[in-house]
């Protein structure tokens, strides 16, 4: 009774997302600000905490979301009979960056649908149950609002340690050998095996981003867990220096991409809009993944402690 309760609950709050992967297959870009990608990672966010969930939800609750999710479909239907064209025409209006601006409201109705039909099936435990898939979807809404009205790097907090990233990345392609590299900066100049390559990286290509979506996904994470508090705070550490090494690794491949692959704009672009999201996502889950089994296998461990020293 309860797994059938949990299953129908995974369905109802993914039921949106199946829908808009039906409608809109084409647009499921891993890009961050592209396509509706993220939605897959925020569905698996949502699976992997609710699969296994001992807890009878009242069939009442079934009912109260059908609505949530009625409104939901219409939003991303009436995207076809002139919703988009208005919500693009709006980029002259703000003087907005339109690639961010496009994918803004479908990752706010989004999670706010997600937010909404999690709290009306589990209540007020919902941010102890399913935190991460609505924090995930909010945090990248978050983001294209805030690369949406402030582009490129007229953002200076979240550009602050981009010529930092910089100047690591030149060091590295120096002491590899990998070509010329010089930064001033957050302009880098390449020279490598297909000629010169100029580089201006700003914070979402640095991925700063996923460092703000990671500190979300990670609060919501360890918030939920019952393990002691310091430990919590060394989890939280480890997975920025992890993310920051990640978006490293993701600016030196780029660079790489270039001194060794192609200098075509049009074709390091392709590759750029793909790259960080394919590192850091995986990441993501593989950290979190390690904290769990872990954390589990102390509990466990503990347990087994407990129940020895009580047969003495």
């Amino acid at each position: 009774m309860e797994n059938k309760s949990v299953i129908m609950a995974i369905l109802l709050v993914l039921s949106p997302i199946l829908f808009t992967m039906a409608i809109y297959p084409d647009s499921f870009s891993l890009s961050w600000n592209q396509g509706r990608g993220g939605f897959l990672f925020a569905a698996a966010f949502i699976a992997a905490e609710l699969i296994g969930l001992k807890f009878v939800i009242p069939k009442k609750r079934f009912f109260y979301c059908l609505p949530l999710i009625a409104l939901t479909m219409t939003y991303f239907v009436s995207l076809q009979f002139g919703l988009r064209d208005y919500i693009m025409s709006l980029v002259d209006v703000f003087g907005v960056l339109e690639y961010s601006w496009e994918w803004l409201f479908d990752f706010t109705v989004m999670a706010i649908f997600v937010t909404a039909s999690l709290a009306i099936l589990f209540g007020r435990k919902w941010i102890r149950i399913g935190p991460a898939g609505p924090i995930f979807l909010a945090g990248n809404a978050i983001i294209l609002a805030l690369d949406s009205f402030f582009p490129y790097d007229t953002l200076g907090p979240l550009q602050y340690i981009v010529p930092y990233f910089v100047q690591a990345n030149v060091w590295v392609i120096t002491a590899l050998d990998l070509g010329v590299a010089t930064a001033r900066d957050n302009l880098m100049f390449l020279n490598g095996d297909f000629g010169p390559f100029a580089l201006q990286v700003f914070w979402p290509s640095a991925g700063v981003h996923s460092i703000i979506i990671y500190s979300l996904v990670m609060m919501a994470f360890l918030i939920k867990m019952r393990i002691p508090r310091n430990r919590k705070i060394i989890y939280f550490i480890l997975g920025i220096l992890g993310t920051i090494f990640v978006n490293l690794i993701r600016i030196f491949s780029l660079s790489v991409y270039a001194l060794k692959v192609t200098t075509d704009p049009e074709a390091w672009e392709e590759f750029h809009s793909v790259a960080g999201e394919i590192m850091f996502l995986p990441w993501l889950f593989i950290f979190l993944l390690i904290v769990t089994v872990v954390e589990t296998k102390r509990l466990k461990r503990i347990e087994s402690e407990k129940t020895s020293k009580n047969n003495l």
